[in-house]
């Protein structure tokens, strides 16, 4: 990568969480989305934990866990190979390299990833939409983004129970429709769900996504958090989602990261 330009013709570099992150996108692929900031802030392991972010896309998440905890170390890994070295690059403009790794792998073959039990934390946020469900974006990227082309549901807590040591903890952000799905495999798998959040779009609408906790080999009890409004009646920001953008921009406590 040395002597090549860290920013291309066809992508741009966003910056988010009050200018702290960098994050090279496509200018007209696949982009993340609210959702991705969500599950960074819902997810929490201990200090220096290690983590691993199965469909790592643009990298986003793996990097936000590495700004606020400067002591983690996070591995990143996707099938798409455009994504795997646009994410490296991001790693590399925010002088998060040797924290983050972002490695080309299938969530389907874990054992090609890691040893078992390698991991402290897992987090993911997989394609909603069944394979034939829908229309098909004609753009890859998208399309592997959006339906479970490389992956189901069932795929990715499979490849977490394999790399999370037992009592390791798993996180996702999934439709509410698919609420039932997710938690029954969840347990099947031996991801206990601990700890759940409804997601709602505004005051008074139905929920749209659950972020869920789950600890490999836990116990059977489930802590049901408030729900979470993104927007207000009046269209802007609730102040609970202005709370979760200064959280995530604010930079760790002993000045890390």
């Amino acid at each position: 990568m040395d002597g090549e330009p860290l920013l291309r013709d066809d992508e741009t570099l966003d910056e988010i969480l009050g200018g702290r992150l960098k994050v090279l996108q496509k200018k007209s692929g696949y982009r993340f989305s609210i959702d991705a900031l969500l599950l960074a802030h819902f997810a929490a392991a201990g200090k220096g934990a290690a983590w691993v972010d199965l469909g790592t896309g643009s990298g986003i998440l793996a990097m936000i866990v590495a700004l606020r905890d400067p002591l983690a170390r996070v591995l990143g890994v996707d099938i798409r190979e455009e994504c795997v070295e646009m994410a490296g690059r991001s790693v590399l403009i925010n002088g998060l390299d040797g924290r983050v790794e972002i490695w080309l792998g299938d969530i389907r073959r874990p054992e090609a990833i890691a040893s078992p039990r390698s991991f402290d934390a897992a987090l993911f946020n997989p394609p909603y939409r069944r394979l034939r469900s829908g229309r098909m974006n004609p753009d890859p990227a998208r399309a592997s983004a959006r339906h479970e082309i490389a992956g189901t549901v069932g795929d990715f807590l499979g490849a977490a129970a394999h790399l999370l040591r037992e009592g390791g903890r798993a996180f996702a952000i999934w439709p509410a429709s698919r609420a039932v799905e997710l938690l029954v495999r969840m347990r099947a798998g031996r991801l206990e769900p601990k700890r759940v959040r409804m997601v709602h779009s505004r005051p008074g609408g139905r929920g749209e996504f659950l972020l869920v906790e789950g600890r490999k080999g836990g116990g059977e009890e489930l802590a049901v958090l408030p729900p979470l409004f993104i927007y207000g009646r009046d269209g802007g920001y609730t102040d609970q989602m202005s709370a979760i953008f200064r959280e995530l921009g604010a930079a760790p406590a002993d000045g890390g990261g």
